[in-house]
């Protein structure tokens, strides 16, 4: 390059998947038949009214140009019916729901948005990569708060009371949790809610799982009394409605919140394409019996993902949620990565090693859900 990058990828490696994928398509495409059971990637198909209304809206003369940065109101609505049903939430879908091009994005437009060089972000010390990526590219400190593994990797409430947030902005959390499976407590959220108006920190709860096989009610963050002062909450089609490869998802909260977002986001993108926008308002309409069906799928899966763990002879809990298994290795290995490289170079089967969510994760892997019952037992063959 004739030119240096900037200094804030200094901070920042090449997200983990991008790397390991390209090395199992090589692989693959040496003859290596490999299995790769580590990415959270649903496998099924969308809802058939979903797809029915993309292709007759696609024909359509006037859907082809460009649509507000905001989302169509259909789509909007749709949202906010949607988390009314599932959470008991009111949101205006005027103003307190913004569409996203997958909620991903809405990490980086929500640090982008608050945050400054200097500022600190409370990251769970077991995360998904992306929230303190994102803080390190611009140049934000990242400080890790624990999880009480005792208490369900609840958050350490110990170590927030005592911490000084005096340069804390955000903070990031994520129930139903990624990578471990805990579930959301009604209790932990009242407890962030109260400790986040008491220091003045602005929560972000990303709820991308709680419709994969739920233990309980599935909650919003948001259904909090008084969380619209001080919380966000993203959550998107992905992997609830089959849909991670259309990238669509929201960010809800209060509407000068969402207004600030939106300076960042309308300088970013030019909005989606509305065909998508109404096929995914369709999808928002899908109700318990869609939800049933997916998660007996998961739940048929679960079991043999069981089987292949305990070939292995790692250890989980069975009281996880989500499209993950979260399971402790064995202890003739000396970390996850060794036991990630031994299946993947001699079974040809990859899975997740947990380090990649953080240090406390070396000992861990991450087993998906979204492979068929017929993939699973052949990975079980070859181990």
């Amino acid at each position: 390059m004739i030119i240096q990058p900037s200094s804030r990828l200094n901070t920042v490696k090449e997200y983990y998947f991008s790397e390991k994928l390209a090395e199992i398509r090589q692989m693959m495409a040496e003859g290596k038949p490999v299995l790769n059971l580590g990415i959270g990637n649903p496998d099924g198909m969308p809802a058939p009214q979903v797809l029915q209304k993309l292709k007759e809206t696609t024909d359509l003369k006037d859907v082809h140009g460009y649509q507000s940065y905001v989302g169509i109101p259909e789509l909007k609505q749709a949202i906010a019916e949607w988390n009314n049903w599932a959470y008991g939430i009111d949101l205006d879908a005027e103003q307190e729901v913004l569409p996203l091009i997958g909620s991903k994005e809405g990490i980086t437009h929500i640090s982008l948005a608050f945050l400054d060089e200097g500022d600190e972000v409370l990251v769970p010390e077991l995360a998904y990569p992306a929230y303190a990526a994102v803080a390190q590219m611009i140049k934000a400190k990242v400080v890790t708060y624990p999880l009480d593994e005792t208490n369900n990797y609840q958050p350490d409430w110990r170590f927030l009371e005592e911490l000084n947030t005096d340069k804390v902005k955000l903070m990031w959390l994520n129930y139903p949790h990624m990578p471990t499976g805990a579930s959301a407590q009604l209790e932990t959220f009242e407890r962030l809610v109260t400790f986040a108006k008491a220091r003045g920190v602005l929560l972000c709860h990303d709820n991308p799982y709680s419709m994969i096989l739920p233990k309980a009610q599935p909650l919003s963050l948001l259904a909090v009394n008084g969380a619209k002062e001080v919380a966000l909450e993203l959550n998107s089609l992905s992997k609830s409605f089959n849909m991670a490869g259309w990238r669509m998802g929201w960010v809800a909260g209060r509407a000068d919140y969402i207004k600030t977002i939106l300076k960042v986001k309308s300088n970013v993108d030019s909005g989606m394409f509305k065909p998508m926008m109404l096929a995914a308002a369709e999808a928002l309409k899908l109700r318990q019996n869609w939800f049933d069906e997916l998660n007996a799928v998961y739940e048929s899966r679960r079991v043999k993902a069981y089987e292949l763990l305990d070939k292995i002879g790692c250890t989980y809990s069975t009281d996880q949620q989500g499209m993950f298994i979260w399971a402790h290795i064995p202890e003739k290995f000396e970390s996850a990565k060794a036991l990630v490289d031994d299946l993947l170079y001699e079974k040809n089967v990859f899975i997740t090693p947990g380090v990649i969510f953080g240090d406390k994760g070396a000992n861990y892997v991450r087993l998906s859900l979204c492979s068929t019952e017929a993939v699973l037992d052949e990975a079980i063959s070859r181990i």
